[in-house]
């Protein structure tokens, strides 16, 4: 189905859905990788990104040896061994397990923030951004671009935000804090125009948790109140769904 530029599936089960989102995204690398010599992916990090990532990296024909790998959001805060830390979830999800030509980490622990965003930035405007691979959250924010800090014309290709509580809750109910007061109040970002400069952009949101933040990404005008929603006026964006997640449409 399709909502403005935005295309989306749905799915009977979680598992069906990384599945399909990762075998698209498995073609789109080896279409791109036909013209190009490498290019350059943003990964997302978090529970709702399991079973796709979890596919991806069973996927042998993959040229990893020619994608620059980036992460697009990170805690600040957190010792940089926590495992809710968002680069060590993916270290041990997909950036340490195949390949890739390079990995770039968003720092953790106690570091200089505005060094940090230069040279993050610096190696995106380096390398490029050609797919994005993101969820959205349960207040439809894309990476930590939550609705009183998203800009659709951010100057910025990575910043600092404040996190909002309905965010941080979120990070309880999936089960990587234990309590409210163990997240974070601060993380790094990447910014909306950066995620959405990609030519691709393939949005991954399965669970119950979910179903309210879908139904305002399709049926909500598009506005920063609710950040995914500009993904309707991108093309070449795609959406997963599984029954859960879809449960209100």
């Amino acid at each position: 189905m399709t909502i403005d530029n935005l295309t989306y599936e749905i799915f009977p089960t979680r598992s069906e859905m990384g599945r399909k989102a990762a075998a698209d995204v498995a073609a789109t690398i080896k279409s791109l990788l036909e013209t190009k010599p490498e290019i350059g992916m943003i990964f997302a990090a978090a529970p709702s990104q399991n079973e796709f990532l979890e596919a991806l990296v069973a996927d042998k024909t993959i040229p990893w040896e020619r994608i620059n790998a980036f992460h697009m959001d990170e805690y600040i805060g957190l010792s940089p061994d926590a495992p809710q830390g968002f680069g060590n979830f993916l270290r041990d999800r997909i950036l340490g397990q195949v390949p890739f030509k390079s990995v770039s980490y968003i720092p953790n622990g106690k570091v200089d923030t505005d060094k940090a965003i230069a040279d993050y930035s610096a190696l995106l405007k380096k390398t490029g951004v050609d797919i994005t691979c993101m969820g959205i959250g349960e207040n439809a924010h894309i990476a930590f671009n939550d609705p009183h800090v998203a800009r659709f014309d951010d100057p910025a290709m990575m910043k600092v935000v404040d996190l909002d509580e309905k965010c941080r809750n979120q990070q309880v109910h999936d089960g990587c804090f234990k309590t409210l007061d163990e997240v974070p109040r601060q993380a790094f970002t990447l910014t909306i125009p950066v995620l959405m400069s990609a030519p691709y952009v393939f949005c991954i949101v399965p669970a119950k948790t979910k179903a309210q933040a879908v139904y305002n990404t399709i049926n909500a005008e598009v506005s920063e109140k609710y950040p995914s929603t500009i993904m309707r006026t991108r093309q070449g964006c795609r959406m997963y769904l599984d029954a859960d997640s879809a449960s209100m449409l």
